[in-house]
């Protein structure tokens, strides 16, 4: 079995621009041991003795696939379903049912889950509609799944997960009710694996495909960049946000100091943002 390498210094300032550069993303210091955890994989699949030489190649090569696919294996994050569950009781208990007597007229709805790495959050906010809303059904419902990453989104689309996966924050009857047992893995259930539409996005980029947004998921997305960045984000969301939309941040991430568009609102336990105007 080979042992995971250890990122030199200098090897690990490149690493940091590369991403930087095409993401925006910030890597701090610490986050080293995600290149000597991530990159081994593509170092062997790719044919390089070690990260050393992977890195030494990228330095040499115009900008291609093999960067992408660094840049992509150092900002995927983990997630769960249900992560954090306030937001989820925050949209069952009062926002939904709020924009469901608002939007009533058109009948209508646009999710948008800016960062879904695997689909868990996507997949916890479709099981949360069919469960608790059966009145949408009827409903034209966009719920929006982006990622900057092309491999965590096709491993979204197919909706299967191993044991470790399934058991964080899925109820065992939401389980049982949503997935199939294929061998040592789950598979959601095609009428939840087709509510979620996926597709790759640079947060950095343009935005101009995207309808309006009734509910923005941009949770644990600002900690990753530097204070401008998060400045220019907040702008594009107050662009693409509905003027009575909710904006949902990760538990440790806040807009003080940041925007002055947006009112912090708190739902129980859960804390969101609308615009001022509202």
């Amino acid at each position: 079995m080979k042992q995971t390498q250890s990122v030199s210094a200098n090897d690990f300032e490149y690493l940091r621009q590369l991403v930087h550069e095409h993401s925006a993303v910030v890597l701090s210091a610490e986050k080293s041991y995600l290149a000597e955890l991530h990159l081994q994989p593509i170092a062997e699949s790719g044919g390089f003795a070690g990260i050393a030489e992977l890195v030494a190649h990228l330095r040499t090569q115009p900008f291609n696939y093999l960067h992408i696919q660094t840049i992509e294996a150092l900002v995927t994050n983990e997630t769960s379903f249900f992560r954090d569950h306030h937001p989820f009781e925050a949209l069952r208990q009062y926002i939904l049912p709020e924009l469901i007597k608002k939007r009533s007229p058109e009948r209508s709805l646009n999710i948008w889950c800016a960062a879904c790495s695997n689909g868990q959050e996507p997949y916890s906010i479709a099981m949360l509609i069919r469960e608790h809303f059966p009145l949408l059904t009827n409903w034209s419902i966009r719920l929006i799944a982006s990622d900057f990453s092309t491999k965590v989104l096709a491993r979204a689309q197919k909706g299967h997960y191993n044991r470790l996966e399934i058991s964080r924050g899925l109820s065992k009857n939401l389980r049982d009710k949503y997935f199939h047992q294929l061998d040592s893995e789950w598979q959601i259930k095609d009428e939840i694996r087709q509510m979620p539409e996926f597709r790759q996005l640079n947060l950095m980029q343009s935005w101009s495909s995207l309808p309006e947004i009734d509910v923005i998921f941009l949770r644990n997305v600002l900690i990753y960049y530097d204070m401008a960045t998060k400045k220019d984000l907040l702008k594009k969301v107050k662009q693409q946000l509905k003027k009575d939309g909710y904006l949902f941040l990760g538990s440790t991430e806040t807009i003080i100091n940041l925007d002055g568009s947006f009112k912090k609102v708190s739902f129980n336990k859960s804390i969101c943002y609308q615009l001022h105007n509202t």
